[in-house]
């Protein structure tokens, strides 16, 4: 297997290790200031900021959403994307590292800013809003914020070193059934209870689990089920993730959940509508060569990658849909967080420790030593030259 050039490998990690503190505050202000999907105005403006002043063209408020933006270097002929995210979740904050994330691909970004031209490249570093449900990248990609690329990467935070973070396809719904209120004591007869309708919902679900494939799973929340005790509930929401191994397994598991919804809806006498909260979210396709190159390159600087368990963890990305688009890698940086796991508070708080400074510097340098590799690997050039993303 060749590889890139030592010396311009030595250039990166040098690069990223002299913005070092910069990075480690950035990923620490966007901890510090955890902002919703869609809403993250001001972890957005800080990494276009940074690019900025490094050098890079920034253009922002891309494919017509607000928290998103493009910052390009280099003129060459092979387009590599470092994705950035940022948004936060609802309590626990920056419980997914996301702060990590943005930190890592600016600094990747940066350290490749002198180089670009030089290796052919053109660098582009997207800021991708809504991850954690809103589906950011698939609009972007979609709305051709990722034409004229070539391969596209990104590193995740997560309890240990993968080199890729097992997916599976997710789909992100709203429901809403309404019924009709009533005194609950007086007039029950006349009333219609909405949030009875997803009681047996929960229970026709609970009970359809039974007949499913090991990676399908449902889960969901309440968010809103009656105003007062002695009030029918004429309106109950919920919010619900769907999942399995792929889209394909998906559109058949998917309707079967929405059934449920529907019996519960039958057999209290209400009605029931589905509000989709973003695009279905796909299985990912691991572009092999460019994640062996990854890890190289992260063993290098001394990353130990965990090894294989027969345990199946799996959480869902839209970077996954980036991955049927074009070569893509989505590694993770082991943190030293157990025994807190993503989406607990325990792992936001370990999001801001010296291991996960130290890896989401790490993290940065084998980027861009990877993007390297593709750009001086003959073989690996012309493989994802010979393809270019458009947007039908």
């Amino acid at each position: 297997m060749t590889t890139g050039g030592q010396s311009q490998k030595e250039a990166v990690r040098q690069l990223v290790s002299e913005n070092g503190e910069e990075l480690v505050e950035l990923s620490h202000r966007i901890h510090a200031h955890p902002e919703l999907s869609f809403q993250e105005i001001d972890s957005s403006r800080w990494c276009a900021d940074a690019l900025e002043e490094g050098g890079f063209d920034v253009e922002r408020h891309v494919a017509d959403l607000e928290t998103a933006f493009v910052a390009t270097i280099g003129t060459g002929e092979l387009a590599i994307a470092i994705c950035c995210e940022y948004d936060a979740l609802p309590d626990v904050g920056h419980a997914c590292g996301h702060n990590i994330i943005a930190a890592s691909a600016v600094g990747a970004g940066l350290s490749l800013t002198s180089l670009a031209d030089e290796l052919g490249l053109t660098i582009k570093v997207l800021g991708t809003p809504a991850e954690e449900g809103g589906g950011g990248k698939i609009l972007m990609l979609d709305r051709g914020a990722f034409d004229g690329l070539h391969a596209a990467m990104m590193v995740h935070p997560w309890p240990s070193e993968l080199i890729q973070m097992p997916c599976l396809a997710v789909a992100h719904f709203d429901v809403v059934v309404e019924g009709v209120e009533a005194h609950a004591s007086a007039f029950p007869e006349l009333g219609r209870n909405a949030a009875d309708a997803l009681t047996v919902a929960q229970v026709a679900i609970g009970l359809i689990r039974q007949h499913s494939y090991a990676t399908d799973q449902v889960h969901g929340i309440i968010t809103y089920g009656g105003a007062a005790p002695n009030i029918v509930p004429a309106r109950a929401e919920a919010k619900y993730y769907v999942r399995s191994a792929t889209l394909e397994r998906l559109a058949e598991w998917e309707p079967r959940i929405r059934d449920c919804f529907e019996a519960g809806a039958l057999a209290t006498g209400t009605s029931v509508r589905f509000n989709v909260q973003s695009p279905s979210y796909s299985e990912f396709r691991v572009d092999e060569a460019i994640a062996q190159r990854y890890k190289l390159n992260a063993e290098g600087l001394g990353r130990v990658f965990a090894p294989p368990t027969d345990r199946v963890v799996a959480a869902s990305t839209d970077m996954a849909n980036i991955s049927l688009a074009m070569p893509s890698i989505h590694p993770t940086l082991g943190i030293g967080s157990l025994p807190a796991v993503n989406h607990q508070a325990g792992f936001a708080a370990a999001c801001i420790t010296g291991l996960a400074d130290k890896a989401l510097l790490e993290g940065a340098t084998a980027m861009a030593q990877t993007v390297i590799d593709l750009a001086t690997d003959e073989v690996q050039r012309e493989r994802l030259l010979a393809s270019t993303y458009r947007h039908a």
